[in-house]
């Protein structure tokens, strides 16, 4: 038994020409690159022909991307004119759409006419707040309601730490909440234009050691009180990155290009509600992802977060003895940036500069324009189902089936 682990142990041992290729030095030099490639396309007998075709200089994607073989190469298209009445995006825009499935990029194409000929969209970002959720370990009741004491009294000195780590965020405040024997605070920052995940991970480490040391009660940095990328009832009411709420008025003229009336709308959104809720959705829309998943690919945004930012609310009814039709739409979860992580590669970048979305001073800017391209979304989406044209329209677009490809 014992020689037959031995060898066990022997067989599973990893061989030499198993383990890939990596040197700190020349790791995102292109010749090193190219040598994992060969390495790779040697252990799997396939050929790399596609993903190693890309534009980006390789020393610009570390940081974004370890182990790097080269790009997987998605299609882009642009929908528009959206018009849009923000308070930082203000105008008419064309949006990029990152995605494979067909018909989505005319879905929103379509809805952004309707919504322009009606006037366009009006948008607002209501809020503008990330948190994280460190937890410390207490011995009982009254020792949390100890802490918590100690924490409010020393608010503008734990401020000072975390601040002490970013440039551009800042702490709002601590909610502390006692679960069992753990006091679970949530920490709330300002994040300027970046998404701001890592930067309050950071600051928050900063945070809970100087706390740690002065009371002696030992943390976790995320407890999962804020369901960071996983959602839950919590963000849904309390949000998470930026909150956008965005509306518009379509009269029946506008809605002639979508093949509906306000009160054919108004009687599939209803139904759509009364299973939304029969299912326990959480929120209630039609496709917030799809907008959301298309834009933040296309423009250097954390694919990850869509699992929060979709979360959210649309509201449609027949108005004005059913001549017009009102939509609306809140997303409490955008977690967007325009500085920082992908935005500065090169196809995003040119991306968000699409948007003038680029840089310093432009996410809020940025969000009103997703939160106004998921509203185009939204009633294309619901209009084709009312008109049932839904399938129709993707056999007629999502055209790329596999015995078409060479």
């Amino acid at each position: 038994m014992i020689e037959k682990n031995l060898k066990d142990r022997v067989n599973r041992r990893i061989h030499k020409n198993d383990t890939m290729p990596h040197n700190k030095i020349k790791n995102y030099s292109k010749e090193f690159v190219g040598k994992r490639c060969e390495w790779l396309e040697e252990k799997t007998a396939c050929s790399l022909r596609h993903i190693r075709v890309y534009s980006e200089e390789e020393k610009n994607m570390q940081g974004n991307i370890e182990n790097l073989i080269g790009v997987c190469q998605i299609p882009v298209g642009i929908a528009g004119p959206l018009k849009i009445n923000g308070d930082h995006a203000k105008g008419d825009f064309y949006v990029p759409l990152a995605t494979t499935e067909g018909a989505l990029v005319m879905t929103y194409h379509r809805g952004m006419k309707a919504l322009s000929r009606a006037g366009g969209v009006s948008v607002r970002v209501l809020r503008d707040e990330m948190h994280i959720s460190p937890a410390f370990y207490v011995k009982d009741l009254a020792d949390a309601e100890n802490l918590i004491k100690w924490i409010k009294a020393n608010f503008h000195e734990i401020k000072k730490e975390a601040e002490s780590t970013t440039q551009y965020g800042k702490l709002l405040d601590i909610e502390p909440i006692i679960i069992s024997r753990e006091v679970i605070t949530r920490f709330t920052y300002y994040t300027a234009d970046a998404q701001g995940l890592n930067m309050i991970n950071r600051a928050c480490e900063k945070a809970c050691r100087f706390i740690e040391r002065e009371t002696g009660r030992e943390y976790v940095l995320r407890s999962n009180y804020s369901s960071i990328k996983k959602s839950s009832n919590n963000i849904l009411h309390i949000g998470q990155g930026k909150s956008v709420f965005a509306d518009a008025t379509l009269t029946r003229d506008s809605l002639r290009i979508l093949g509906v009336t306000p009160r054919e709308i108004e009687r599939y959104f209803r139904n759509g509600e009364l299973a939304s809720r029969r299912a326990g959705m959480l929120g209630n829309n039609a496709h917030f992802a799809n907008a959301i998943a298309a834009l933040f690919i296309a423009c250097g945004q954390d694919a990850a977060d869509v699992s929060i930012s979709h979360v959210g609310v649309s509201s449609c009814e027949a108005i004005n003895d059913g001549n017009e039709l009102y939509i609306s739409v809140y997303l409490p979860n955008l977690s967007v940036g325009t500085v920082g992580g992908g935005t500065g590669l090169g196809t995003q970048k040119e991306c968000l500069e699409i948007l003038d979305c680029y840089g310093a001073g432009k996410a809020k800017k940025f969000a009103e324009i997703v939160g106004a391209t998921v509203l185009a979304g939204e009633i294309a989406a619901l209009a084709a189902l009312a008109a049932r044209i839904y399938v129709r329209a993707h056999e007629k677009y999502g055209r790329n089936r596999p015995e078409h490809r060479a």
